[in-house]
């Protein structure tokens, strides 16, 4: 940039995997005055659909990017500057990033980071860590998820952390034996990854059914979690939509899963063809049905919940800060179920679903840092 007031917006990289997005529709117009989390455009990956919002406030001077073409991650899309800086310098700006779109090149991002493996307990527990510096962050995902559920928020956290993320057993490129299925079996696998990558001690965010497990791996290793980020934890109240877990566990064409995945969201156009056809993919793979159908044995009992996070919870005594994040729409399991998570610092995000991490990722990462902040 020929003048440092201007500020480039970037293609994100959603996902260690992430090269290109594709933006769907501009949102904000040139000439908008925009402020930080103003959204700018919507943006289609090959996993999932998105919206990127601003990082700070001024005016948008020049759109690069067209809508309907794909772009490679961090490339400049567009410049937000202020009104005093010249529009031979913004026109000047915009060439330059529109001749490396053209080009195909990427903004500087690099190659990704490749999975890794531990074996614990016999089994195999597939993992992915990006960041250099800071202190360790685990995420966790949810039941049928993998470590791609949180392509929104591994990269930006790795700003300030160290942050990995796993595959659960039965899940991704693990291995598919989930043992008796318990939280405890599943919160071994957590430990034995902190083992793996040298962790004595990590800040651990758990979405749903891996809220349970980072509450029970906090359990099981006093002195090793130094925070709780839980986000629609299950295991703090009887209700649950268990036909969404069978549903989940039972559909095998596209046809029968996307309506079932399409309640995690309120919104359900985030569903993604792409996302859906990955889970087919998943589904099909030798030991999952089997393994998803014990864990819905894990999940509930009946129709209702069988886990008790709330007494796990109570056994940590405060030890740790405890976060829980839920959104006001989740039809998975009602966000009511905060009230039930003793001592903890609650964010309600309106208008979100059971996938907050993937719906409004930023107010997520918002809720993570300020967790992270109030460890001792």
């Amino acid at each position: 940039m020929t003048d440092d007031r201007i500020v480039a917006v970037t293609m994100p990289k959603w996902g260690l995997s992430m090269r290109a997005g594709k933006i769907t529709g501009w949102i904000a117009a040139e000439g908008d005055e925009v402020s930080a989390g103003d959204e700018l455009a919507d943006i289609e990956t090959e996993k999932i659909a998105g919206t990127l919002e601003a990082a700070g406030a001024g005016t948008l001077r020049r759109i690069i990017a067209r809508a309907g073409e794909d772009v490679p991650v961090s490339s400049t899309i567009a410049l937000i500057a202020p009104p005093g800086v010249s529009d031979d310098d913004l026109d000047a700006a915009a060439a330059r990033a529109r001749a490396l779109i053209d080009a195909g090149v990427p903004g500087g991002a690099d190659e990704g980071t490749a999975a890794r493996t531990a074996t614990v307990d016999g089994r195999r527990i597939s993992y992915a860590g990006t960041g250099q510096d800071g202190e360790v962050v685990l995420l966790i995902h949810g039941y049928g998820g993998d470590r791609n559920s949180w392509l929104f928020l591994q990269e930006p956290l790795a700003a300030r952390h160290r942050v990995y993320a796993l595959d659960l057993p039965g899940h991704g490129t693990s291995s598919k034996d989930v043992g008796d299925g318990s939280v405890g079996t599943l919160a071994g696998a957590v430990l034995g990854v902190l083992d793996a990558i040298g962790a004595k001690r990590a800040h651990l965010v758990g979405h749903s059914l891996g809220g349970a497990i980072a509450v029970a791996a906090a359990v099981a290793g006093p002195g090793r979690i130094s925070s709780l980020t839980l986000i629609a934890p299950t295991g703090f109240g009887p209700e649950i939509d268990a036909g969404y877990l069978r549903g989940f566990a039972g559909a095998r064409t596209r046809r029968e899963l996307k309506p079932v995945v399409g309640q995690l969201f309120a919104d359900e156009g985030l569903v993604t063809r792409q996302v859906v056809d990955d889970l087919l993919a998943y589904k099909r793979l030798d030991g999952v049905e089997a393994a998803l159908r014990t864990l819905v044995g894990t999940l509930v009992d009946g129709d209702t919940q069988r886990i008790d996070s709330a007494a796990a919870i109570a056994a940590i005594g405060g030890a740790v800060p405890v976060t829980v994040v839920w959104g006001s729409a989740d039809r998975i399991i009602p966000a009511a179920h905060a009230r039930s998570v003793a001592g903890a610092v609650r964010h309600l995000i309106d208008g979100a679903g059971h996938m907050p991490h993937l719906e409004r990722p930023a107010e997520v990462q918002a809720a993570i840092e300020e967790t992270i902040a109030r460890a001792p």
